[in-house]
């Protein structure tokens, strides 16, 4: 008969208690790295993701008609500068691509001459990968990318409401002028969040002789422009003063008619960034790049129709809450606010007006079929 000491006992419970120690320690170490893995921010992948647009052609009055097999890597020099066509400049990131590409498939479904339309792309990073991504869903699309460095305006902000106000991308259209080549006379700005319904080169014709204006937009008189500087700026005197001979009207910055020009002439964007210095030193707004361009432009614009910026169909900038369009006609309808209509979509909990940016997004989804 084997006899066991009691000594065993001890020594086969510190065996077991070792093995636990060290299985629960390496458990902690998986979920330790798990939890790491999880916290580093992804790569964002977004080539061949979208699928292949359309190709849109010139209707027979337009005043070029360009072959469709025009090689645009090739012949940029040739069409970028051309005064014939259509300008338009928009940002470009992966963050809102999605809403940039259907923006681009809705301003050359819309147009009577998508073929004299040439557009100037602005990003701060990704600037191969962006490119790509176009090319790819929009091989015959005329475009050029503008690199835009933070550094030029991320010493100048001041955080406001809103992170994503924040970002130095958001503040690209006060350099357009100097990113732009100078043969470029005017553009048309568009934010990524948008959709046309209507032919841009409409919007495009819009006459700045008026007032001798850099730019224009349309004006929301109604709105309470107060609003939008603090009581510190309104109860100093020299700085209310700024709009003593003006009568100023809060503007939309995501849809502007802007004549370069001009623009470059007056070197409107020192005088941005000058306001943006003050504002470093004391606090006179809270609504990121837009209260810099009120305080240099407004009251001084060319009023476009209402219906060129059927804006804050995003909401407010706080809780992103559904809103329906403004009365009368429509012929651009804008996400601005924080509600977009990609992000609400995916939730499955889209807004009903979201349903109008539907049919313009291009993401490839596992069951998306060629048309």
């Amino acid at each position: 008969m084997n006899f066991k000491s009691p000594k065993s006992k001890p020594k086969l419970f510190f065996f077991f208690l070792t093995l636990s120690l060290l299985y629960l320690q390496s458990q902690s170490l998986s979920s330790t790295n798990t939890k790491n893995n999880a916290s580093k921010p992804r790569k964002t992948i977004i080539k061949d993701q979208f699928k292949e647009a359309p190709q849109f052609y010139n209707s027979p009055n337009c005043a070029t008609n360009a072959e469709p097999d025009t090689d645009t890597e090739h012949d940029s020099d040739t069409y970028i500068c051309s005064e014939k066509a259509v300008h338009v400049a928009m940002t470009l990131d992966t963050t809102y691509i999605r809403g940039s590409m259907a923006a681009i498939l809705s301003v050359l479904q819309h147009s009577s001459c998508p073929q004299d339309i040439i557009f100037h792309f602005v990003c701060s990073s990704n600037s191969s990968l962006l490119h790509s991504t176009i090319s790819n869903s929009f091989p015959y699309l005329k475009f050029q990318v503008y690199n835009f460095e933070d550094s030029i305006v991320s010493g100048l902000i001041s955080t406001s409401i809103r992170s994503a106000l924040d970002c130095p991308l958001n503040y690209a259209r006060s350099y357009l002028a100097n990113l732009i080549p100078l043969c470029v006379r005017k553009i048309v700005y568009l934010d990524s969040d948008l959709i046309l319904v209507d032919d841009i080169a409409k919007l495009a014709s819009t006459p700045l002789s008026e007032k001798n204006s850099v730019l224009a937009a349309p004006e929301y008189c109604n709105a309470n422009f107060t609003f939008y500087f603090t009581p510190t700026f309104w109860s100093n005197p020299s700085l209310s003063l700024t709009f003593a001979n003006r009568k100023p009207c809060y503007f939309n910055t995501g849809v502007m008619v802007i004549d370069l020009e001009k623009w470059r002439d007056g070197d409107y964007t020192t005088k941005i960034e000058e306001w943006m210095e003050l504002q470093k030193r004391m606090r006179i707004y809270e609504l990121g790049s837009l209260p810099p361009f009120l305080l240099v432009f407004a009251g001084e614009i060319v009023a476009v129709d209402h219906k060129w910026n059927q804006h804050g169909l995003g909401g407010d900038n706080f809780r992103g809450l559904c809103r329906d369009l403004h009365p009368g006609p429509v012929s651009l309808l804008h996400w601005s606010g924080k509600g977009k209509p990609w992000v609400r979509l995916d939730a499955n909990r889209p807004c009903p007006l979201d349903a109008l940016w539907a049919p313009y997004d291009l993401l490839q989804t596992p069951f998306s079929l060629d048309s």
